[in-house]
């Protein structure tokens, strides 16, 4: 096996991101996750909106803080991309240019460059120089229509679908994409990540099914949104709950024996016109026992059963614990990295730094000279916290 340290997966690769909130930085602790070297440019004194809740996505970096409404705050990036990778930016469409850090203007210092940028409604269209939020972008792909009980209102699933999943994993995605043509000979590349695009992707299947006549626009009435009777959550007697995704016969047939449910339900589960009778069965049988009750009744069952945990439950479940699917850096418990090479995570998280904590170490590393960074302080330019 692998030493997990040694040679993570993406080694010698970096990625230089323009600090903003979200999607961008989830996508660079994915890249940072994997082994690459990320270098955050924050601005001086950091942004107050990446501070509460965005500790953790900003873990693994170096950070060093640039004024980029200078010139020379610009030309401090310009040259960073020099010995580059890819770039990652979360501007409204034209913003970077404006800066004087744009594609165009990266790349003229490095052909190839991956210049990575990440908004909601895309680079281009009616409606691309618009504000708007995760919710706002799932609404508009569908996704949000579909999430949701029958004759309820959508319900917003977190900012997952929007930001993390349709955002940034595929703008991680795509720079990893760019990174291998611009290595096999083929140049730099502009990658747009929006949000509506990957969020779209997203709902491939649900498409798929709908082409073929075996999908409803309602609501509560398919086989994956809750519509189906044994595809869902259901209340226990101490007031938690439990998911049940039984579809197979055979995983449906055990769940049947686990609970000593009547015969007839073990045959015709998929017919669409008892499941409303049965659903009520279904959940009244499961209030009759507190959760523990059924996590042992069926710990080792072939049944697609599973117990909706907290997340403080989740950090101490035995499955999670095993695995070690979550690491405590500098007492915050958070994700380790994933997915796992050879078995394990690829890396051990750093905690996140200062906004400038390393930016005399990195304008060194560029090649700036000592007189070039003084006056870079001097000016106000680049701030350097201790």
């Amino acid at each position: 096996m692998s030493d997990q340290t040694a040679t993570p997966p993406l080694a010698g690769t970096r990625i230089i991101e323009l600090a903003g909130i979200g999607p961008g930085p989830f996508a660079a602790m994915m890249l940072a996750d994997m082994g690459a070297e990320v270098i955050t440019v924050d601005r001086p004194g950091g942004n107050p909106w990446a501070v509460g809740g965005h500790g953790i996505l900003f873990r693994s970096r170096r950070h060093i803080a640039v004024d980029l409404k200078t010139e020379s705050g610009a030309h401090v990036v310009r040259r960073l991309c020099e010995s580059a990778d890819g770039l990652i930016e979360t501007f409204r469409p034209g913003v970077a240019e404006r800066l004087g850090v744009g594609p165009q203007d990266c790349r003229e210092h490095n052909p190839n460059l991956v210049y990575g940028r990440m908004t909601g409604w895309g680079q281009s269209g009616p409606m691309a120089s618009l504000p708007g939020h995760d919710i706002n972008y799932i609404a508009l792909t569908g996704a949000l229509h579909q999430v949701g009980r029958k004759g309820g209102p959508p319900v917003p699933p977190l900012n997952l679908v929007g930001d993390f999943g349709g955002g940034g994993t595929f703008l991680a995605f795509g720079m990893l994409a760019g990174i291998l043509s611009a290595r096999a000979g083929h140049g730099g590349r502009v990658v747009d990540a929006a949000m509506i695009d990957g969020a779209s992707a997203l709902m491939a299947m649900f498409h798929s099914y709908r082409a073929e006549g075996d999908f409803v626009e309602e609501r509560g009435a398919n086989l994956l949104d809750t519509g189906a009777f044994f595809y869902d959550v259901y209340e226990t007697r101490d007031g938690k709950w439990v998911s049940i995704g039984a579809i197979e016969n055979q995983f449906w047939t055990e769940l049947c024996d686990v609970l000593d449910l009547p015969d007839s339900m073990t045959r015709d589960h998929l017919d669409p016109t008892r499941w409303d009778e049965y659903r009520k069965i279904l959940a009244d049988r499961i209030a009759q026992s507190d959760r523990d009750e059924l996590d042992r009744a069926f710990a080792g069952r072939n049944t697609c059963y599973a117990p909706v945990l907290t997340l403080s439950e989740t950090v101490e479940h035995p499955h999670h614990r095993a695995r070690d699917t979550f690491v405590t850096v500098d007492d915050v418990v958070q994700p380790a990295p994933a997915p796992r090479f050879d078995g394990r995570p690829p890396t051990s998280p750093r905690p996140r730094r200062a906004p400038g904590a390393d930016t005399l170490e990195v304008l060194k590393d560029t090649g700036f000279s000592s007189t070039e960074i003084e006056s870079l302080l001097a000016d106000g330019v680049v701030d350097s916290t201790p």
